[in-house]
């Protein structure tokens, strides 16, 4: 067993990037993810690679598209407002077939709200990334651990479908301080015939675009790039389920929040309350056939967010509103506590599920 570091979440997301074999960071400071842009200044030149301060959120994205064009392990990371700026950007690189690693660790909005945790940007993530029709890989950490495995996971998972994944965090993980496990086991490498690497006269060269003026080819590139996402919805989905055999009020939440419905559900055993949770470790693809295979079950669900309700709607959708769905949450940078979420438990074992 590889020995264990004790680290801060946005350090173990920028080492393990770099373990990922990730050379490329292009960045712009904002709270509350600015050390990972820190890391990688003092690590990328030790390791030969490229560390870049760029003069805005907009350049930084449009500098992570160059680079990975050109088939290399490229990053950036931000908090919700700088996200927000990366989305033209975000859809070129989707447009183009590149894949890329985005980082979010999400603070309070909408605007430039405040620099405390917060989970409001998961329409933004899940729905709304930039113009057009694509789709992100979004992975949910709900540790330290999970910030660099995922971070890992994400690379590949990247490479593998030519997509940009993201690393949707909150201020809480970013900032906290867990042991760590940097064991990446092997690396995978992927080909990229596709990569704008110089034809060195044996090939003809490559060309990275994203427009199609011609309505038949787009259409056409839409349609297979929607087969792709379909094969990942059936291949990449990943979850977690924590006594969910018996589970008559199924909680539903991810990344920190999950960690204080873990502790509701144990409380409410001792009570006699058959609780369970389901935590979604992808949120792109959502694992809507965990939730619909609850639903024959439950008698009722409820969503734990860091925000006014954004996971609930795909939650009703996934169980396509077989049971009722309850919300129960802080905004604005509030960290919903144990007590709450036991509360709301009782609540609706109380009056049976029903609405």
């Amino acid at each position: 067993m590889a020995e264990k570091v004790l680290m801060k979440g946005n350090e173990a997301i920028a080492e393990a990037a770099i373990m990922a074999g990730c050379r490329h960071y292009f960045g712009y400071p904002i709270t509350p993810q600015t050390e990972i842009a820190a890391y990688m200044a003092k690590r990328m030149p030790k390791v030969d690679g490229v560390f870049l301060q760029a003069e805005s959120e907009i350049a930084a994205i449009n500098m992570v598209m160059g680079a990975a064009a050109a088939g290399k392990r490229a990053m950036t990371s931000s908090s919700s407002p700088g996200i927000a700026l990366k989305s033209e950007g975000l859809s070129y690189i989707a447009g183009c077939d590149l894949p890329a690693l985005l980082v979010n660790v999400q603070r309070g909005g909408p605007g430039l709200g405040g620099i405390q945790p917060s989970q409001s940007d998961y329409f933004q993530a899940t729905k709304g990334a930039g113009h057009g029709d694509f789709r992100m890989l979004v992975l949910a950490p709900s540790s330290v651990q999970e910030m660099a495995s995922l971070t890992l996971k994400g690379f590949d998972l990247a490479d593998k479908y030519r997509m940009t994944a993201m690393v949707l965090a909150d201020g809480t993980l970013g900032q906290m301080m867990e042991p760590v496990s940097l064991d990446t086991n092997e690396v995978k490498q992927y080909e990229k015939p596709w990569a704008l690497t110089g034809t060195r006269g044996k090939r003809k060269p490559n060309l990275v675009n994203s427009l199609f003026l011609n309505p038949l080819e787009l259409e056409a590139k839409n349609f297979e790039r929607y087969e792709r996402y379909e094969k990942i919805e059936q291949n990449e989905t990943m979850c977690e389920e924590y006594m969910m055999d018996d589970a008559e009020i199924a909680l539903v939440a991810y990344g920190i929040t999950s960690r204080v419905s873990k502790n509701a559900v144990e409380l409410a055993r001792k009570e006699g309350i058959k609780a369970g949770l389901i935590r979604p470790i992808t949120i792109w693809p959502f694992p809507k056939q965990n939730l619909l295979k609850a639903a024959n079950k439950a008698k009722a669900f409820i969503t734990v967010e860091l925000s006014m309700g954004q996971l609930i709607t795909d939650v009703e959708l996934a169980i396509r509103c077989k049971k009722p769905v309850y919300l129960c949450n802080r905004t604005g940078g509030m960290i919903v506590t144990t007590e709450q979420i036991l509360e709301k438990i009782r609540e609706i074992n109380k009056s049976g599920g029903a609405n």
